[in-house]
């Protein structure tokens, strides 16, 4: 994506954040209600196992489907915009995850529910791909770093709120609120954007890479099945033949990918041993994220007797911490480079989830609380300068690639995060009730195990992060940072 005035932005008139506050406004809605739902869910989780009595694995794939979609349609997104038009296809993304969002408050089972976050995911994945295009579009260059920053109260406040109201609707009212409320937010959106989105011109594009759209969702789908099913034992039929079917086609997607030219994820940027380095963090830094906003509620909920309500405030700390630490890992940045900066964060993820995995059934809030503040300092420090440091480190030639991909494989690890983990919990509460503990500390002792996973996870994270080289500075590339911290998934 180029950084390019639209007329309205060109004109010989003094650039004003007012004249394109209602797009601006059109496509921060579509945002706010595509992040906000990742992370409320996550709160409702329990209480929609009681609904439709149903088990930890089998509601897990909620969250797992809903990252899944967003991943497959991810990389679409700059295709689909440059063959049918960005305004058509971003209105028509808001309008699948709204009629989504309408049939999930309407399902009376928990394969229903599955199937139609799946469709919400289909629509959110392509929503902020195609509203950073729009943002750009929008902006005059020597203004970018201003407007980009304005995106950024979404993706911050978003997160903070979605477990705060997620725990107040399921309390007060019901799960299908969480919905629900997506409804009249979407249709507001959908006509702000008719009215006020500009038209982009539609641009030549090759024919879509079949294969790679074929073999992608099948790979990914493929492994995180596999891993899910592995609670139930590792070499049911199940879990052997999602494992199979996803390595097999992953392998076929890498081969296919590497000889298209033009595919559907350009894998050959990983030939930059500082991007893959830098990229193997990012996703144990997905992992650490998601593992704990999908681990702690239900920890909490269910050993603690939180109610939904209680949970989200106890999350909120990590949230308004990652947004705190967020500008100051970007300032740093510029004067010291990603590779102190990662290295600090993940060293206090890594201290976090080590304190977590020291939690009991009786552990007091603070013991909770502060970790999860430290959790999220320190993906606030490290994620900006990271994302930054990818695309620096990608080859010239590759770099208007690597968004989607980064994109497209930070979902694949959330789902990954969410079915390998509740796996692992699953398998330690079966063990320890097996050894004679009582169900509430068996699972607490789970919990602890679990941690203890993730803290070895981010040790590994810790390392490669003193590995990174410090990236080159790349004329232009201050006005576009706020670009990096909107492509953290």
């Amino acid at each position: 994506m180029s950084a390019q005035a639209s007329p309205a932005a060109s004109v010989e008139e003094p650039f004003s954040i007012k004249k394109i506050l209602a797009p601006l406004a059109a496509i921060i809605i579509g945002i706010f209600m595509v992040v906000l739902d990742g992370t409320a869910v996550n709160v409702a989780l329990p209480g929609l196992m009681n609904e439709f009595h149903s088990t930890f694995q089998v509601v897990g794939w909620t969250v797992t489907g809903y990252a899944l979609a967003q991943a497959a349609a991810i990389p679409l997104s700059g295709w689909l915009s440059d063959r049918f038009g960005a305004k058509q296809v971003f209105l028509i993304s808001v309008f699948l995850f709204t009629v989504g969002s309408l049939l999930c408050a309407l399902s009376t089972s928990v394969e229903m529910l599955i199937i139609f976050r799946i469709l919400q995911g289909l629509g959110g994945g392509m929503v902020l791909p195609i509203a950073m295009a729009f943002t750009y579009r929008l902006s005059p260059p020597e203004k970018v770093g201003q407007v980009m920053g304005m995106m950024g109260i979404p993706i911050l406040l978003a997160p903070a709120l979605g477990p705060v109201l997620a725990g107040w609707l399921i309390e007060q009212v019901s799960w299908k609120w969480l919905f629900l409320i997506n409804i009249p937010i979407g249709v507001v959106g959908i006509l702000l954007g008719i009215r006020t989105l500009p038209r982009i011109e539609r641009k030549a594009v090759a024919a879509l890479d079949r294969l790679g759209f074929i073999l992608a969702p099948l790979a990914f789908a493929g492994l995180s099945y596999g891993v899910s099913e592995g609670a139930n034992g590792w070499s049911s039929a199940k879990t052997i033949t999602g494992i199979a079917v996803g390595a097999i086609a992953l392998i076929l997607f890498v081969i296919a990918e590497l000889r298209q030219k033009e595919p559907l994820l350009e894998l050959r940027v990983f030939r930059s041993s500082d991007f893959s380095r830098g990229i193997v963090v990012q996703w144990i830094s997905q992992i650490a994220l998601f593992g704990t906003m999908f681990l702690v509620p239900v920890f909490l909920q269910n050993a603690h007797g939180k109610g939904a309500l209680d949970t989200g405030l106890i999350m909120l700390p990590q949230a308004i911490a990652a947004g705190v630490f967020m500008p100051i890992g970007g300032k740093l940045f510029d004067k010291i480079g990603a590779r102190p900066l990662v290295f600090i964060g993940m060293l206090l993820v890594t201290v976090a989830a080590f304190i977590l995995s020291k939690v009991e059934a009786d552990s007091s809030m603070m013991m909770i609380m502060g970790p999860l503040t430290l959790l999220g300092a320190g993906m606030g420090l490290s994620m900006m300068p990271l994302n930054t440091h990818l695309m620096q480190a990608a080859p010239r030639e590759l770099v208007g690639r690597v968004t989607s991909l980064t994109n497209a494989a930070q979902q694949v690890m959330t789902s990954f995060a969410v079915a390998g983990l509740s796996t692992i919990l699953a398998k330690r509460v079966a063990t320890h009730v097996t050894d004679g503990q009582d169900q509430l500390t068996a699972y607490a002792a789970g919990f602890g195990d679990t941690f203890l996973v993730l803290t070895f996870i981010a040790v590994f994270g810790a390392v490669l992060g003193l590995m990174l080289r410090r990236p080159a500075k790349v004329e232009g590339m201050e006005g576009n940072q706020p670009e990096m911290m909107m492509h953290m998934g």
